[in-house]
């Protein structure tokens, strides 16, 4: 008898031993990882496996993974796991527009199984994110793109391994990743641009490399079968070019670019060293030094050969990117000089019409999905502003626009200039503006407009006599009088305070009037009427007078047929084409919404919120856009460099020209 009780208790030790599922641990398992395989938690795995949580896990360790027999109340047969088949995971990397559904239609898995292998699924679920599954799934139903990665399981996983030559890793789009690569090599050897291999792979940027990852190196497949269309890389800002003049007598041109000092040859000054650190990748310095790929590579050579800690890189110097520290609501402080505090009206009307222009362009881009937080701050007067300063918080402003005089602005960049955050000059111009990187100045430069005249006056120069009108200051005149010097040979260039002192003088062989050549540098209106009334006269007197003017004036409008007789040419940076789609759309909506037409300040405020919101993305890096030329509703946008590493200036502007 007391034979077969033994007999019976050591069948009963052998069936309940026997109903308990073993795992042998591999290499790079964690209790985490395994737990997640058998849809299990980390803690019910400890109460099976003591010893586990006091010794930890070591390569080689056969462990209990299931709950039969364990203590635990629920029972989970082996047969419902979704790994059951063959029992090893793989996973898969979270495509645009997936959904749990759609994994679960896709890989003829149960919702149940999936978040048994993914317990955090629900939180986790963005583009780039892996998600867990049967190996036999993916093999069977992922299509040509399955990207795998073999898991711990029942047995070695032997039969997954990496490629070990890089021409036999590429299965139709795919590449295994191997132990030393980096973007750079992997990039080149299949052709790609970093930006392309980013596309292709989805949260690669922020994940890395990880040796024997599957990754997408060709457009030809995806995940879900379907073309490279499912994947388009979109800038974030609304292409508004300049619609068709509204007078057929109006010739518009695009203004060339103006090179600036940065394009002058570097110096030594213009670089770092860096010494590559462990741990380090090359996207990490590219993100940290602001450089591209092409940029790295070209000053060192040999990172073909792989990023290695201790090498000494060279790097450029490049402006300071800044980068939104947390969320993706945009932080916007506006600082419009209505001098309420400082009990000064000066310049509140201006303010109040700037400012209705930039609620309509801020309500405009937050219809199209930006989020933004935008705070109106009163910046009182030059003498007040100081005290505006304390209503901005540094750590939790991505964008300054404002305030409109120069001496504020500079208080402004010297408030935010350890945060870098970028702020946007709407008046303020001048060259001891231009040392500041994070500053982008709206208005263009004179200078730009006096050089475009002197290269519009030499095309049509034939030896006239050259009358310049000048403003109270004759800065303009003199520098367009310096640079027909410069261009011309031995000009006749006189400078006079009105159009009234311009006249024609008769040639002393044929008595007949000698026409000349007229231009306008004064910005006054007062001044643009008396120019487009002298110049007319002077046309009607003889053929061949020539008129040139540095700034628009409402007058060219109200006489196109008579000013065009003289070839009238005149540079502007803010007028609305009236006839385009995108400015009757503005400026239809500015009616509804305030019940009339936007002032010269509105406008302005309209096109340069609009303009800086366009260029900005989810991070706050505007800088990155800011090359993009734009067109908004009055104003042409087309920033350069004022100077190396300095500040951001508009050399947006238009030629008009007025021909018979």
């Amino acid at each position: 008898m007391i034979k077969k009780i033994f007999i019976l208790s050591g069948l009963i030790s052998f069936l309940g031993l026997s109903a308990q599922k073993t795992h042998t641990v591999l290499a790079k398992e964690t209790p985490y990882g395994i737990s997640k395989q058998y849809g299990l938690t980390v803690d019910e795995l400890y109460r099976m496996n003591p010893s586990a949580k006091d010794n930890g896990l070591k390569i080689g360790d056969v462990i209990v993974v299931s709950k039969n027999g364990a203590g635990s109340k629920s029972t989970t047969p082996v047969s419902t796991t979704p790994a059951a088949k063959s029992g090893k995971t793989g996973t898969i990397t979270l495509q645009p527009k997936q959904t749990i559904y759609g994994i679960t239609k896709q890989y003829q898995i149960s919702e149940a199984d999936l978040r048994k292998l993914n317990p955090e699924l629900d939180s986790h679920m963005k583009i780039g994110d892996k998600i867990t599954l049967p190996l036999d799934n993916i093999q069977k139903f992922g299509g040509s793109f399955s990207s795998t990665v073999a898991k711990g399981s029942t047995e070695k996983p032997t039969d997954v391994k990496p490629a070990v030559k890089t021409e036999a890793s590429t299965d139709k789009g795919l590449y295994i990743v191997q132990a030393k690569d980096n973007y750079y090599k992997i990039s080149r050897q299949f052709n790609l641009t970093q930006k392309q291999l980013f596309a292709l792979n989805p949260g690669l940027e922020t994940s890395g490399l990880k040796p024997g990852e599957a990754i997408r190196i060709s457009e030809s497949d995806s995940i879900t079968g379907s073309s490279s269309n499912s994947i388009k890389i979109e800038d974030n800002y609304q292409n508004n070019t300049a619609s068709a003049p509204a007078t057929q007598t109006i010739n518009e041109t695009v203004s060339e670019p103006v090179k600036s000092a940065s394009a002058a040859t570097s110096s030594e000054d213009d670089f770092v060293t860096y010494t590559v650190q462990s741990g380090d990748t090359m996207f990490s310095i590219m993100n940290r030094f602001n450089v591209t790929l092409d940029q790295l590579i070209s000053l060192n050579p040999n990172l073909a050969d792989g990023l290695k800690a201790g090498m000494t890189l060279k790097i450029k110097k490049q402006d300071p990117m800044y980068s939104k520290k947390s969320g993706d609501v945009l932080s916007v402080v506006l600082m419009l000089p209505f001098g309420f505090d400082a009990n000064d009206a000066k310049y509140r009307t201006m303010s109040m019409d700037f400012l209705t222009g930039a609620k309509l362009a801020a309500e405009r881009n937050a219809k199209s999905g930006q989020k933004l937080d935008i705070k109106v701050v009163d910046a009182g007067n030059e003498n007040t502003f100081k005290n505006s300063l304390s209503q901005i918080n540094p750590d939790n402003t991505d964008l300054i626009i404002g305030p409109f005089f120069k001496s504020s602005v500079l208080e402004v960049l010297r408030f935010v200039n350890d945060k870098k955050i970028p702020v946007v000059a709407p008046f303020a111009n001048s060259e001891d503006l231009f040392d500041y990187n994070n500053l982008i100045i709206i208005e263009t430069e004179n200078s730009v407009y006096s050089d475009r005249i002197v290269k519009e006056v030499g095309q049509v120069y034939q030896d006239q006599k050259i009358f310049i009108v000048a403003d109270n200051s004759k800065a303009n005149a003199n520098a367009i009088k310096a640079g027909l010097e410069k261009s011309l040979s031995k000009p006749n260039v006189v400078i006079v305070n009105s159009s009234s002192e311009i006249q024609l003088e008769n040639n002393m062989m044929t008595g007949q009037l000698v026409p000349v050549i007229a231009i306008l540098a004064d910005d006054d209106e007062s001044a643009g009427v008396a120019f487009a009334s002298k110049i007319i006269a002077l046309g009607k007197q003889t053929d061949g007078v020539k008129a040139f003017s540095m700034f628009y004036s409402p007058s060219f409008e109200k006489n196109v047929d008579d000013l065009s007789k003289v070839s009238l040419v005149y540079l502007m940076d803010r007028k609305i084409n009236y006839d385009g789609d995108f400015e009757k759309e503005i400026l239809a909506a500015y009616k509804d919404k305030y019940c009339k037409t936007p002032s010269k300040y509105a406008v302005i405020g309209f096109d340069v919120m609009n303009d800086m919101l366009t260029r900005e993305n989810k991070k706050g890096e505007i800088f990155k856009q800011i090359g993009k030329s734009q067109t908004q509703l009055a104003t042409k946008f087309e920033f350069v460099k004022a100077k190396a590493n300095g500040a951001y200036i508009n050399n947006g502007y238009r030629v008009v020209r007025l021909m018979q």
